[in-house]
């Protein structure tokens, strides 16, 4: 939403927001905008506006949504608008999976604005490279990121089913969502609505080590080709060499560098390859940009370094992407002591549907420390995640593990036994009570 608030705004529309929580970095990167946000959902604040895009966290009963509906102004979902004023008629590539897809889509963004193709992008975060997550010009592409989450209170669809793929990626799928999902078998479903509307000239490029991924590839009507480590791929990944400041991998054959750690991020990579090579792009061209990539906020994003304590901000919030950040933090920093925190906010962590996965999630860290889920009051006793037996689990393995409530409380418990050194990493998908600054400060 903020990012095409910021596209809009960019065209010279007005355009204004309301929202619960705002915080950095959409909130300052949307001040630096000119866009006002009002907190709280005041019928009163929404001004005559053509257009009203109500998100998908939205829900009936919210004093907004109401006031929209009384008075019967034109809406539309995100998605919906995307597809109507932005999306039609473009070369469009959709990257999806559970996992890797902000990388994935700010790779190919990325690469495509290094080969001269300008694209239009739309991001769910902020590539160093691009200084924003979504733009919105003219252009014959069109590379977004694709969510299976639903699309409004309006319409249970999955997001990605409004894009017009010529292009999808999927990366992988594991089962996640569990406040829209019950199994895996339903995620898998959505998936394959996705593929069945890709045109017989497109393409769908999927993990080819993936299982689910390999079975919804399998009745989908346009080409499809496997991405992978394994024998079975159409474009196989070899000669990987990690080194703490880059990543060597080659595609084809072909040899490429990814100034990132960790395996998933060539996985991330070589999707994003595939799909440039796809549009005729030359390895070349593409081999320069992978080198220049700068990163993502909030992905392995280090906050700062004091007392020769590092921290760092990821927004993983899945059992498999806190383990996968935690492996390639091992190979960017040989050697230190890895500190991990999590605030459990997700609708899925929030769950207990995680609690036997989750302790081995940390299994590369040398300490964990977990605060009370977000938003408990929302759900019932029986549902909720509980921490604190989380760490029970984690304790048990004979590795230092706390359970405290607050990110104020974390901090003091961690304090004094952090030294010069040592990598603190943050995992949350929210603000996590500005953890990241106050750490800085404190430490």
């Amino acid at each position: 939403m903020g990012s095409v608030a910021a596209a809009l705004r960019d065209q010279g529309f007005t355009v204004t927001g309301q929202d619960d929580n705002v915080y950095p970095p959409m909130s300052t990167f949307l001040e630096s905008r000119g866009i006002e946000i009002t907190r709280g959902f005041r019928p009163a604040d929404i001004p005559p506006a053509d257009l009203v895009v109500i998100g998908n966290a939205m829900s009936r009963g919210n004093p907004a949504v109401e006031a929209v509906l009384n008075s019967r102004r034109l809406y539309l979902s995100l998605p919906e608008t995307l597809r109507h004023h932005v999306l039609r008629g473009r070369r469009n590539l959709v990257v999806t999976g559970t996992h890797g897809k902000t990388t994935t889509t700010s790779l190919l963004a990325w690469i495509f604005e290094s080969a001269g193709r300008a694209p239009g992008y739309l991001i769910g975060g902020i590539p160093a490279n691009l200084g924003q997550g979504s733009n919105l010009r003219e252009s014959e592409y069109f590379i977004i990121e694709g969510d299976e989450y639903d699309t409004a209170f309006f319409d249970k669809r999955s997001k990605f089913v409004h894009y017009l793929p010529e292009l999808v990626i999927v990366n992988n799928i594991e089962f996640d969502h569990a406040d829209i999902y019950k199994d895996i078998e339903e995620i898998k479903t959505s998936f394959r609505r996705l593929l069945q509307i890709v045109p017989t000239g497109g393409i769908v490029l999927f993990n080819a080590d993936d299982a689910n991924c390999r079975e919804v590839a399998s009745t989908c009507p346009a080409p499809a080709a496997g991405v992978g480590f394994g024998e079975s791929a159409a474009h196989r990944i070899g000669g990987v060499f990690y080194d703490p400041s880059e990543t060597r991998f080659a595609l084809d054959g072909e040899p490429y560098l990814l100034p990132m750690a960790g395996e998933f991020n060539v996985r991330n990579a070589a999707m994003a390859v595939a799909a440039a090579r796809f549009h005729g792009l030359a390895p070349a061209v593409i081999r320069d940009a992978l080198a220049s990539f700068q990163g993502i906020r909030r992905r392995q994003e280090i906050r700062g370094i004091v007392k020769g304590i590092t921290v760092v901000d990821d927004f993983g919030h899945h059992p498999t992407a806190i383990r996968e950040t935690l492996a390639g933090l091992r190979k960017k920093f040989p050697g230190a002591r890895l500190w991990a925190l999590f605030e459990p906010r997700s609708n899925t962590t929030r769950r207990a549907v995680f609690q036997h996965d989750l302790p081995a999630a940390f299994a590369d860290a040398d300490g964990v420390f977990l605060s009370q889920i977000a938003r408990l009051e929302q759900l019932p006793e029986a549902e909720r995640l509980q921490p604190a037996r989380v760490i029970e689990d984690i304790a048990a393995t004979g590795k230092p593990a706390f359970y405290e409530p607050t990110a104020d409380a974390i901090i003091e418990r961690l304090r004094p036994l952090v030294r010069n050194g040592d990598v603190i990493v943050v995992f949350s998908n929210g603000g996590f009570d500005g953890i990241h600054q106050k750490l800085l400060e404190r430490l």
